[in-house]
């Protein structure tokens, strides 16, 4: 489907490409809101969409209430901070040989795979608190 050029879609794609975070619609929604007055949060899903279907960003669903999106499309693997919800791309490289092995395993013709790793980020670790060991003991 061939879309009309739309300033705010540009701008989406921009903030996207920009930031490493994985925004979600709303965090892209208040950043854009003061630039563009008019802009809605139902703006910002429509041409999110339109992103995904034009094949310049994707969508990541972690399990939480909202999705992230990324422009970051090539494979790629992400961290993910089970305290905090932060999101970081992982540059590792691909191991494509799971994709054959889970052909051979199963009726699906493995077209890609997305793995993402789960832990506590730096900082999340640094506020761990360690037990402290006793004098004498």
């Amino acid at each position: 489907m061939e879309y009309r050029k739309s300033q705010q879609r540009e701008r989406i794609l921009e903030i996207l490409k920009e930031t490493k975070s994985h925004p979600t619609a709303d965090w892209i929604y208040m950043k854009l809101k003061e630039e563009i007055p008019e802009l809605s949060l139902g703006t910002v899903y429509r041409n999110l969409k339109v992103l995904m279907e034009q094949g310049l960003i994707q969508k990541l669903p972690f399990g939480s209430t909202f999705d992230r999106f990324e422009a970051k499309i090539a494979p790629h693997y992400h961290l993910v901070c089970e305290k905090c919800g932060v999101v970081e791309d992982f540059e590792m490289p691909q191991y494509s040989e799971i994709n054959v092995q889970a052909e051979k395993m199963s009726a699906f013709k493995i077209s890609r795979h997305r793995i993402d790793f789960f832990g506590l980020c730096e900082k999340c670790q640094d506020t761990i608190k360690q037990p402290t060991k006793r004098k004498g003991k």
